[in-house]
Formats: C-alpha cells, structure tokens, sequence
C-alpha cells in the first residue's frame, strides 16, 4: 500500500489522532519512525480486540517503520487502573514474564517476527533510583492525574486510589522517552496514559509522539469490550474449530464492524452478501478469521465440525475421560474443563446446560452408575467421551 492508502485506512478506522497534521508530516518524513505498541502480560491470551491496533501497525510495517511491541512485565506488577473501579490485584514479576512467553508468540501472528522489535519495560524502569522517580514525579501533578475519568470517578465516591496506581500514567509515558518513541497506538480507554507520554517527551526535550486511538472491538454478548475475563471473546491462539463456532456467534448489529476492524476483506467483499443473507455473512467471516489465524487448511475441518453439531451431531473427535462406575457428573465436568468448580457444574446443570447422551441432567447430584460409554456435552460446542470401566 502506498502512504496515502495506509494513512486513509487509519483515519477511517481510529477515534482520535493528535495530530493528522504531525501523523501525515511523519509519514512523509522519509525517516524511518519508531512505532510503539504497549501491553501489561495480565492475561496470557490475545484476543481479536487486541488485533484492531495490530493490524494497523502491520500496514506501517509494510511501510518500511521499525514497531516497538513493550511487554510491561514492569508496569505489569501495578496493573493498568484505566477503566477500573478499584484498585488491581498486583502481579509478581516471574507472573508477568511467564505470561508474556504467549504474547511474544500470539503477537507475531500478525506482525512480521523478523521486523519487529520486543523490549521490556523492566530495562528502564527496573533500573530507576529514588531520585529517577521523584524527578519524573515532579512532571506531573496530582490535580492533572486526577483528570483521568476512571480516578476522578473513584475520587468523587471515595474509593481508595493507591498512589502506586497514580504512577502508572508516567511510567507508561516514559517508556515513551526510553525509546524515542515518533508514535503511539492504543485503545481508545488509553488516551490519557498515551498523552502523558507526549508531554513527557517535551519535558526530556523530545519531539513528541503522535497518538493513534482505536475503538475497543465489542463482545459476542454485543454490550461490553470484548475482555477474556468477560468471556465475550474469540481469542488469537484458540482451536480453529473453537474460533470458527465464536464467529458465527457475532451479533449481527456488529458483524461489519468486526469485518472492518478485524477481517482481511474489502467491503465489496463482504458488504454484498450481508445485504443479501446474513447467516452466509457470518459463514464468510468465520472462514475469513481462521485462515487468517490457522491457515485455510483448517477452515474446512471447523466448518464441517460446526455444521455438525449445529445440526445436532457430536464431533468424531472427543477427548476420553476413564473413571469408575458411581462418579458424580460435577466431578467430570470439572476433569473435562467445563467448569472451574463442582458448585459452577452444578448451576450450570440446574440452567439445562449439561447433557448425557444428548439428554438434559439438571440434578447436580446425578452420577453415572453403569459400565458403558456416554457422550458428556455442555452447550453447543463442548463435548467429552466418559467410559466407565
């Protein structure tokens, strides 16, 4: 793509840019800018909310820029407060190294490995002594952090705010300054965070940045972000077959709005066939969305598998779980992984969630007493073969 198509696609696509004047002067800079993406390692999972900046950086990337991908293995053990409501349960620093092994991994899936550039913020921030940190503190005062919604809100209802949440802003934005950053994207609820870093490159006498802002990407539930803490998402790293029953779950208020921000089509590709039938839409994006993340080899399988067991089938497949005659139904949806709990399997049961052989088991004390093989499922898409012995 040339300048003026990658430029075109980003000021469709972001909510905000400070400045499209300084964006466009970069661009056609001749340098070779500095483009920086950061993350805190909380989860080990990207998602497709997160492939919505990603995929922007891809497009600079093609044109010849260096992206900066900062795992905040530092910033990590604070915890992002944007958004929250109450202070965040910290992470050790062997937490936020092993969950960004996943990141590293999941991020490469669409940025070119060879091209882009991992850093951790530990390199500087680690490496701060007290006075490092009262310095960049005396860059800000309280009343400015205060602006932030999510502080003032916690402020005004008198919830506690830590002040090691209040340095968290400066921290993200002097990683700004420790790489000479010429750009920043991010999430729309990082607006704040990433200005900081733009004033903070002015006071250490730096150009500052030019901050790219993308919506969040909706959940399948079609009301909150997507989130995996929220269980409204359709991860990067999943199964083809897990990722391809997810898509065909998109609302379809937002399915152009997942295909714009998330699919490799142009809209006379998808668009037509929205107008036409919606189901076939939903059918093209899920093919879209696993080729891109598993290859089109797979694309096939998922989709056989999920006409399957939409049309009622059990996938060939399953997973085998032996066990003796009188166990608990509870007990084999915890060992199966369909629930984090006995009592969780048992409410899941009392909502008609759980099947044996096709038949709903809503008593949580239920047991299979018989030698023999049955077929255990939970919804649509989880199922799991038990043989008692």
């Amino acid at each position: 793509m040339t300048i003026k198509e990658v430029y075109d696609i980003i000021i469709r696509d972001c909510v905000s840019i400070y400045s499209k004047e300084g964006l466009w002067e970069k661009l056609n800079s001749g340098k070779r800018l500095v483009i920086k993406l950061g993350a805190d390692p909380s989860r080990p999972d990207l998602h497709l909310g997160h492939s919505v900046a990603l995929r922007k950086l891809k497009l600079l990337q093609d044109l010849g820029h260096e992206i900066v991908f900062i795992i905040g293995d530092f910033t990590g053990m604070i915890g992002d407060p944007s958004g929250r409501s109450k202070t965040r349960q910290p992470l050790t620093f062997e937490q936020t190294r092993e969950n960004a092994k996943s990141y590293l991994e999941q991020v490469t899936k669409i940025l070119d490995k060879d091209k882009t550039t991992i850093r951790f913020n530990s390199e500087w921030l680690g490496k701060m002594t007290f006075a490092d940190v009262l310095s960049l503190a005396g860059k800000y005062t309280v009343a400015r952090i205060l602006e932030r919604d999510d502080f003032a809100k916690r402020y005004a209802e008198n919830k506690a705010i830590g002040m090691h949440e209040m340095f968290y802003p400066l921290m993200q934005g002097y990683d700004s300054v420790a790489i000479q950053a010429d750009i920043e994207v991010g999430g729309n609820d990082q607006t704040f965070n990433l200005l900081v870093g733009r004033e903070l490159q002015r006071d250490y006498g730096q150009t500052p940045q030019e901050v790219i802002t993308f919506p969040l990407l909706p959940g399948l539930d079609g009301v909150e972000k997507m989130s995996k803490s929220l269980d409204n998402y359709i991860g990067i790293d999943e199964a083809p077959e897990i990722m391809y029953e997810k898509c065909m779950k998109v609302p379809d208020h937002l399915l152009k709005t997942y295909f714009e921000l998330t699919a490799n089509l142009k809209e006379d590709e998808y668009l037509p066939v929205m107008e036409q039938d919606m189901h076939k839409a939903h059918f093209l994006y899920a093919k879209t969305i696993v080729g891109m993340y598993h290859g089109e080899g797979a694309v096939n399988d998922a989709e056989e598998r999920y006409k399957s067991i939409a049309g009622g089938g059990v996938p060939q497949e399953l997973e085998v779980i032996t066990t003796s005659a009188g166990v608990q139904i509870t007990d084999l949806l915890v060992r199966a992984g369909f629930a984090p709990s006995k009592s969780e399997g048992g409410r899941i049961m009392k909502g008609g969630g759980v099947k044996v052989d096709g038949s709903p088991v809503t008593d949580f004390k239920a047991t299979l007493d018989n030698k023999g093989e049955y077929i255990l499922s939970k919804g649509k898409n989880k199922f799991v073969k038990v043989v008692i012995e």
